[in-house]
């Protein structure tokens, strides 16, 4: 029979770019996914298709599932042989209860492996730019909890007798029992005017921070409607600590974006949102797929030395079209003398990955714009060209170049671009309750999706309408015929573009 195996997995503080490598094989690979509340909700999107997905997520004052409960689920699962992946916030074993979960697995015989994660105080240190240890200030650390029983929320730590050990406290989920413990503290002996910080969703672009003593925290967690998930800092390091961190500088900080690219294709535009300090919501309306009409590849690859120009319209184009090659050919001189031309930067990228020169790039990033430089170029007249498409191409391309070049065109359509069914997608939810400040449509078929899906999910009707940012003239177009309003657009469509827009308009 199959061994099943748990992975303890630390799902780190919450920003995408602090999840370890071996977190994201993991999750990618899984046969079942056991998730947490404070988990962000992209790293479950990162699952396969057929991985089963089953939140467990308590905050304080509510549980949805009881610890044994869920031990019974890892333990259920990995006895059918399969591989589960225990997703926490923070590390496992840093109020995790992840050493109750390996005890119970290991008196069971069931294998298990632990994967850390950065725990919630380096991060709000980290991101709120308080060092936990200094020279100067603080040589020792204590890391605390301020809420071990949730639903009795009663404190099983002594705060007394750390009032005079370590030079530094941190405090997990002690938001509710603030006052108790400030109080505690200084009857300990810990002086009254001790600074203390607080920094509520660390790491994320809705993270706050706040700087008081022990005498005015309590007032000042209050007055500004500061609740958990948070991390209270105490001691002399704070005082060294600037009031604005170096996160919240960032130019799209406090900012929510959605994106709506396909999820194999939204990594690097995530990522350099995400680096720009804008918390990002995925929510994946369209799906690629790599789909040829079998017949009509192997007649294209038979006469491929005889196009004198290969003309490529989108980045997947690229990618799946030299897949079928190298399939078929194992040297790349297989293609022949035949020239690159490519629509946008990005595409003229993707092609470059092959240590190919691309000859002609089109400035607008349209398939339009492209046509006419090709025949700006030379005259194409009953020259062979081949164009690689998907399969919602736009026929301009091809149709400017047959009939006002005279040029001979095939296509090979080497992807499908088909909707995304949401309706049990966990981002979606998220959205309607929080809305966003901006939803990023990165082509035609993302829009049309949104459409379709938008009433029977619930899109439009959110907490906070996001504006609507397109990627370029074509995607603005399909929008104005749905009568969608744009309100940022590219000037150049790519994902630097979207970018730079997005920080144009939000930077201040």
């Amino acid at each position: 029979m199959k061994r099943g195996m748990v992975y303890l997995v630390g799902a780190g503080p919450g920003d995408l770019g602090l999840i370890t490598i071996r977190a994201r094989e993991l999750i990618r690979s899984c046969d079942v996914l056991v998730y947490d509340y404070l988990v962000n909700a992209t790293l479950i999107t990162w699952c396969r298709p057929d991985c089963e997905r089953i939140y467990v997520g308590k905050s304080p004052g509510r549980h949805s599932i009881e610890q044994v409960a869920i031990e019974r689920i890892l333990i259920d699962r990995a006895r059918r042989g399969k591989r589960v992946v225990r997703l926490k916030g923070g590390d496992p074993f840093i109020f995790g209860r992840g050493g109750e979960e390996i005890c119970r697995l290991d008196a069971l015989g069931i294998d298990f492996e632990v994967v850390p994660g950065i725990t919630a105080a380096l991060a709000a240190a980290a991101y709120g730019a308080v060092a936990l240890t200094h020279r100067d200030h603080g040589s020792s650390l204590c890391f605390l909890t301020g809420h071990e029983q949730v639903e009795k929320q009663a404190l099983r730590v002594d705060f007394r007798q750390f009032a005079r050990i370590g030079d530094t406290l941190c405090i997990y989920m002690g938001m509710a029992t603030l006052e108790r413990i400030v109080a505690d503290l200084i009857a300990g002996g810990k002086p009254a005017h001790t600074p203390v910080a607080v920094v509520q969703w660390a790491s994320l672009s809705q993270q706050r921070s706040l700087f008081a003593t022990l005498e005015t925290v309590v007032e000042a967690v209050e007055a500004e409607g500061f609740g958990p998930p948070a991390i209270v800092i105490i001691g002399k390091v704070v005082q060294a600590a600037r009031a604005r961190s170096w996160l919240e500088k960032k130019p799209l900080w406090g900012r929510r974006i959605v994106v709506t690219r396909s999820q194999d294709q939204a990594e690097a535009l995530l990522r350099a949102l995400s680096q720009a300090g804008a918390q990002v919501l995925e929510l994946p309306l369209i799906q690629i797929r790599p789909i040829v009409d079998s017949e009509a590849a192997e007649n294209v690859f038979e006469a491929i030395a005889n196009y004198e120009w290969l003309v490529f319209t989108s980045i997947n184009g690229a990618r799946y079209f030299f897949d079928l090659f190298f399939k078929r050919f194992d040297d790349i001189r297989c293609l022949g003398p035949m020239r690159m031309a490519a629509v946008g930067s990005a595409t003229a990228r993707e092609i470059e990955r092959y240590r190919l020169r691309v000859d002609l790039v089109s400035e607008k990033g349209t398939a339009a714009s492209l046509a006419e430089a090709l025949m700006g170029h030379q005259d194409v007249s009953y020259i062979p060209i081949l164009v690689v498409v998907g399969n919602l191409h736009r026929e301009d391309l091809i149709q400017t170049l047959e009939t006002q070049g005279q040029a001979i065109v095939d296509k090979l359509i080497v992807y499908h671009t088909e909707k995304t069914d949401l309706i049990q997608h966990p981002a979606v939810q998220e959205f309607r309750e929080q809305g966003a400040d901006a939803i990023v449509f990165t082509s035609s078929s993302t829009v049309e999706s949104f459409v379709d899906q938008a009433s029977s999910l619930k899109l439009e009707a959110t907490a906070r309408p996001p504006l609507n940012c397109s990627i370029g003239p074509v995607t603005t177009a399909t929008l104005k015929r749905h009568h969608l309003p744009v309100a940022i657009e590219a000037e150049v469509p790519n994902q630097e573009g979207i970018v730079k827009a997005l920080v144009q308009r939000f930077g201040g």
